[in-house]
């Protein structure tokens, strides 16, 4: 398919690839290190028809490209995740619904809407899960990235689920939530260390929103009812339904890991949002949350922002459990999103945390990785090179995991001077230089949203 329209994400590496391929013994540009042994996937948008009319980027098929490393070497393949839609236009052999930007398809007989799977990813209970925050997740067969079809929990889950489930490093259990457009608006669950759904509740906010990350502690969930709301009302006064309302302020619930609604606590702060979350912890009488913060966001290209509203900035929050008190702070003034940590710290505190380097464009690029030291408040930044433009950077810990920065930081970076693209692996202590090893990927991988590092070790 060759998609022929002036729409940016239709275009250069946002373009589609239709291409499933399967690639051995990649040429390495340096030394992939001994002890990484996994897989490397990352999950976005990848449309595979025309679109019917406006395209947002969020709209694509998920495809997930995927670079097995063992003894050095490294394999590549591609796959588009196999939805119940993508087979429906599969086979008719064109798009059957529209988009995020057009209007609702009440009477489009396949159902009003298609899960595209195409967000995230998160390896649980020894199952990998492609996620995608308006349905079900799909179960993902590795290293092979086979649909094997939507995960339900044999049927427990009843809401939708987020794209971005957190698992606790210690306790094993996933704890995830799903929001939608009816009351109850949130649902909580969590699943155990061995993948059994064990409980949802149902989490009282306002009105319909777009709650697209939580976080998690050691003892507590974070739920961020942000004032990027859905208005039915809206839609029918011909006024877009999805409206980030900067009067309204952005509230913070903090919720006991296994409580209930009665248990929540909620603090107000001004108005912003917030698309992904660093990581959360305690410390004293506060719970901490480092996320990357906007104060305006235009995410249906529906409104106008002035200035740099929209801009993403690392932020940190340190609510008060004993005094209730809010304190919120710009750690860093360089624009940056797609914000990792080592994910043994996943809602403990952490030293170290990495965000991608948000380039100067009119499109989400990312020119280089920022590592943050928290400790010491300090930055240092990975430059990709003129030209050159990466995704999320995936920590993947040495096995001898002796201190938390020990390890790699992973991404996809795409070479607009030759049109190709490779995998770069940067050691994590040493972020200013040049990357350990570049695996030189036989296709073009456009440019996606989120990745995991699977280790078969």
């Amino acid at each position: 398919m060759t998609v022929t329209t002036a729409n940016p994400y239709l275009e250069g590496n946002f373009a589609p690839v239709n291409n499933e391929m399967t690639s051995d013994a990649l040429k390495v540009i340096g030394t992939i290190p001994s002890e990484l042994s996994g897989m490397f996937l990352r999950n976005g948008p990848n449309p595979q028809w025309a679109p019917i009319g406006q395209y947002h980027w969020f709209d694509g098929d998920g495809m997930l490209h995927g670079v097995y490393i063992n003894n050095g070497k490294a394999t590549y393949r591609n796959r588009y995740i196999r939805t119940r839609g993508w087979n429906i236009e599969n086979q008719v052999g064109k798009a059957v619904w529209s988009g995020l930007l057009e209007p609702p398809q009440p009477n489009n007989p396949h159902g009003p809407g298609k899960n595209t799977a195409n967000t995230a990813l998160v390896w649980h209970a020894g199952q990998l899960l492609a996620t995608w925050e308006g349905g079900a997740p799909h179960a993902i067969k590795t290293p092979e990235l086979d649909t094997i079809g939507e995960y339900t929990y044999n049927g427990k889950l009843t809401s939708a689920f987020t794209a971005h489930p957190k698992v606790d490093p210690v306790t094993g259990e996933m704890m995830f939530f799903g929001y939608g457009f009816a009351p109850p608006y949130v649902k909580y669950s969590v699943v155990s260390a061995t993948g059994e759904l064990l409980r949802t509740v149902p989490i009282d906010i306002p009105m319909a929103v777009m709650m697209h990350d939580f976080a998690i502690t050691e003892n507590y969930t974070i739920f961020m009812d942000l004032p990027l709301t859905f208005s039915m009302q809206r839609m029918q006064q011909g006024v877009p339904g999805l409206m980030f309302e900067s009067n309204k302020p952005s509230r913070f619930g903090i919720l006991p890991r296994h409580g209930n609604n009665s248990n929540i606590r909620w603090f107000e702060t001004s108005a912003c949002y917030i698309f992904h979350t660093l990581n959360a912890y305690e410390e004293g009488d506060e719970v901490v949350l480092i996320a990357c913060r906007m104060s305006h966001t235009s995410v249906l290209m529906s409104e106008k922002t002035e200035g740099d509203g929209d801009i993403p900035r690392l932020y940190r929050w340190k609510f008060n459990l004993k005094t209730g008190s809010v304190r919120e702070e710009m750690l860093d003034d360089t624009p940056s999103e797609f914000p990792r940590i080592n994910e043994n710290l996943q809602g403990r505190k952490n030293r170290y945390g990495y965000s991608g380097k948000a380039a100067p464009t009119s499109v989400p690029l990312f020119d280089g990785v920022i590592k943050y030291d928290f400790e010491k408040s300090t930055s240092q930044i990975h430059n990709f090179g003129k030209g050159r433009y990466g995704g999320e950077a995936v920590f993947a810990p040495s096995n001898k995991n002796t201190y938390e920065d020990q390890g790699w930081l992973i991404t996809f970076v795409f070479d607009s001077n030759t049109e190709t693209s490779e995998l770069v692996i940067i050691n994590a202590q040493d972020i200013t230089s040049e990357p350990v090893a570049r695996v030189l990927i036989p296709q073009r991988v456009p440019y996606g949203f989120h990745g995991a590092w699977v280790s078969f070790e």
